[in-house]
């Protein structure tokens, strides 16, 4: 129950339905001028021009055979973890397994050069065995395999928490019946995961589809590109508006086709009450069990653990405070520092309107038609980013402001709430069960104390909702530090960012500088999020002990 003066509420409302209002607005229209250039420049009809066929069907064969390869790796790992849940590492594997999804694209790119490049670990062992370095990370292999490098922890852990879910009385009836690894997993664990799989699919392939900075460095070339990488080259090198226009609307049919999708989906049952015995899974301690787990638990740490090391040891080789003490980087760090900030603030102020006007209008038993819609395009407007990708929204404000002159004057702002809104999905979803359950706690007292407006946020509400609010800030700041997307577009010599300035390193075949820079912002971005889920993981491992 939220209790709320008749003023206090309309502007919480009007809050978030001005939030909702520019989040629609600024995605609209960029989505309405390449409707009207589509239209106008009359583009090639997508059935009937190779390009864009072959650009398309590129697109939609990687982003298949990545989220296969995702989800069909991950369940290994996952069973591999459920089974040994006292392992000594298990935790830190875990955490492992959480960097690639903090690290900025760019970054984990690179490190992945560093093992399976021409000059990489791997085509450097097998050249020493005599081999003629026969190993290439560029094209659709090297796509595929970034794309795993990222994706498959994300599925991973995803299924982890669905098996950790699963009720301790079926670990003890299984053990009690002597069922074999192959019935334990058809029975119990294979039911759990078969309702995960469409989720964890449909998102990784909705990342993968949209995947541009790994397609721009690993593709390799016009055989191996995809809608977004194509809509960049349009703009920045051809300069063929029409193309993009088209490149862009077939991008965007594509993310409303996997959104609907994904809707069909419905969200995995819960699986029954259980009396919260110790979870003890007798399948996990055979010989065999340990073994085979063993080995897919240190593949998993070599192929997640390698590249990341690679990234350390080739930017501890550059000259660090050289780097660190040159003009064009201080330039670019003060810049990414400032977009960042801003960024982060933007979304986290955005998040918190939105969900303090969402608990108001759903704690409102007699609300009106207009705000059951209201509610439901709250709900919706996350979900705009997902639908229309940064560089699809960078493309639509590129061509809107042409006519005011060089784009390039509003690149900076255009950034800043570009990628506000691709950390939004994020931000609501750290701060909104936080809000909830602190306004559960505190409604009553704050209505009985009559604290309402300011004193209630400096008093009651920001003591209790600091730390979410801080780590959205850091999420969405490390988010914005590593993003090429919209900076790729826009960016230049007057507007230079770490990720940036480091694409433009390897792009002069300066690596070492790169590779310095590289593990700089990697640091930063890590440092970030290390301070957003600061002391996490201490209770999660405290309450798996006692529970």
């Amino acid at each position: 129950m939220i209790i709320l003066t008749a003023p206090e509420r309309k502007r919480v409302i009007s809050g978030g339905a001005l939030s909702l209002a520019g989040i629609a607005l600024f995605v609209g229209i960029a989505v309405l001028v390449l409707l009207a250039a589509g239209i106008e420049s009359g583009g090639a009809n997508p059935l009937t021009d190779p390009y864009l066929l072959r650009v398309l069907r590129f697109t939609l064969l990687q982003a298949v055979l990545s989220t296969l390869l995702s989800v069909v790796l991950a369940i290994p790992v996952a069973r591999a973890l459920a089974r040994q849940p006292r392992f000594p590492g298990r935790l830190w594997l875990i955490r492992l397994m959480a960097v690639p999804m903090g690290l900025p694209v760019l970054i984990g790119a690179l490190g992945l050069l560093g093992i399976w490049g021409r000059q990489g670990l791997l085509n450097q062992a097998l050249a020493a065995l005599g081999l003629s370095q026969p190993v290439s990370i560029y094209g659709l292999t090297g796509i595929l395999l970034a794309h795993v490098f990222f994706n498959m922890p994300l599925a991973c852990r995803l299924m982890l928490a669905g098996l950790e879910r699963v009720p301790a009385e079926y670990w003890f009836v299984a053990d009690e019946l002597g069922m074999r690894p192959i019935s334990v997993f058809r029975f119990i664990e294979w039911p759990i995961l078969r309702g995960l799989i469409p989720g964890i699919a449909g998102l990784i392939f909705m990342l993968c589809a949209t995947s541009f900075t790994l397609v721009l460095i690993l593709g390799g070339g016009p055989a191996a590109t995809t809608l977004e990488v194509a809509i960049y080259q349009a703009l920045r090198f051809d300069f063929d508006p029409g193309r993009a226009v088209m490149l862009s609307l077939l991008q965007i049919v594509i993310t409303l086709f996997v959104l609907g999708a994904m809707m069909l989906f419905r969200a995995p049952d819960d699986h029954g009450l259980t009396s919260g015995r110790t979870l003890r899974r007798i399948d996990g301690q055979r010989a065999a069990a340990r073994w085979i787990d063993t080995i897919m638990l240190s593949a998993a740490t070599l192929f997640l653990g390698l590249p990341l090391a690679s990234i350390v040891v080739t930017g501890l080789e550059a000259n660090l405070f050289k780097l660190a003490g040159q003009p064009i980087f201080l330039q670019a760090a003060a810049t990414s520092l400032v977009v960042a900030l801003a960024a982060g603030l933007l979304a986290v102020l955005i998040s918190f309107a939105i969900i303090r006007a969402r608990s108001v209008i759903s704690a409102d038993r007699h609300k009106t038609l207009g705000l059951r819609g209201l509610a439901i395009a709250l709900s919706a407007s996350a979900s705009l980013i997902l639908l229309v990708p940064p560089i699809v929204l960078a493309t639509g404000w590129f061509l809107a402001l042409r006519p005011l002159g060089d784009p390039s004057r509003f690149a900076a702002g255009l950034i800043i709430v570009i990628n506000a809104l691709m950390a939004l999905p994020f931000v609501i979803r750290v701060i909104e069960p936080a809000y909830v359950v602190h306004r559960l706690r505190t409604e009553r007292l704050a209505a009985s104390l009559g604290l309402h407006g300011i004193a209630r946020l400096r008093l009651i509400d920001w003591p209790g909702l600091r730390k979410p609010l801080f780590t959205a800030l850091s999420f969405a700041m490390a988010l914005s530090l590593g993003d090429l997307g919209a900076v790729a577009l826009f960016g230049s010599d007057s507007l230079m960012t770490l990720p940036w300035l480091v694409y433009s390193k390897l792009g002069s075949y300066r690596t070492n500088d790169a590779d310095g820079y590289a593990l700089i912002l990697g640091l930063v971005c890590l440092l970030l999020t290390i301070a957003g889920t600061a002391g996490q993981g201490v209770r999660d491992d405290e309450s798996r002990r006692n529970g």
